[in-house]
């Protein structure tokens, strides 16, 4: 249900740009949809994450800059933008801290279910590291090498497809990794 949620901002962007076929329209609708979406969450759980925050930083500065100077390429950067500055963070952790985030990641939500080596952390963690990058490399490589309602689409369905392949490829990994340590 919560990435039903996490979604909605993205589906209403969609929505309104297959609608109205206006770059414009749409992202002052995911603008406002994610703002409304920080302050719902906010009322209700009395914190956001960091992630939605960042995500939601991004797409009303960028959307506004494109707003502004009437650019739908700026805000065509933010998934890019977002997927870089998370490799940038999961890279630092390897140096940074006592664990890597994806470990802390999955200890905040598996509760120790997963005893990895300290190898198999690192190696997971920069597997994200690659992910994001090539999440982000794609996102520009359809941006400037396609149509707007390519990009459109790539954006709902190439890019949340990409995440949800991903995570069942680690998933995978993980269970395998997992059971060997065992």
């Amino acid at each position: 249900m919560q990435a039903l949620v996490d979604l909605l901002p993205l589906i209403a962007f969609a929505a309104t740009y297959w609608i109205t076929r206006s770059m414009q329209t749409a992202i002052l609708v995911i603008m406002v949809a994610i703002s409304l979406q920080v302050a719902i969450i906010g009322l209700i759980k009395r914190t956001v994450s960091r992630m939605l925050l960042t995500s939601a930083a991004l797409v009303v500065v960028l959307g506004g800059i494109s707003l502004l100077l009437n650019n739908d390429l700026i805000f065509k950067w933010k998934p890019t933008v977002l997927n870089w500055l998370f490799a940038a963070i999961f890279l630092g952790s390897r140096y940074i801290g006592d664990r890597t985030i994806a470990q802390r990641i999955m200890d905040s939500v598996a509760r120790d279910e997963f005893r990895l080596s300290p190898a198999d952390w690192q190696t997971l963690n920069l597997m994200w590291v690659g992910f994001f990058l090539v999440s982000g490399a794609a996102n520009i490589f359809v941006a400037y090498r396609f149509p707007e309602d390519v990009w459109v689409n790539f954006k709902l369905f190439g890019l949340t497809g990409m995440t949800l392949v991903f995570a069942l490829l680690q998933g995978l990994w993980l269970s395998r990794r997992a059971a060997e340590d065992e």
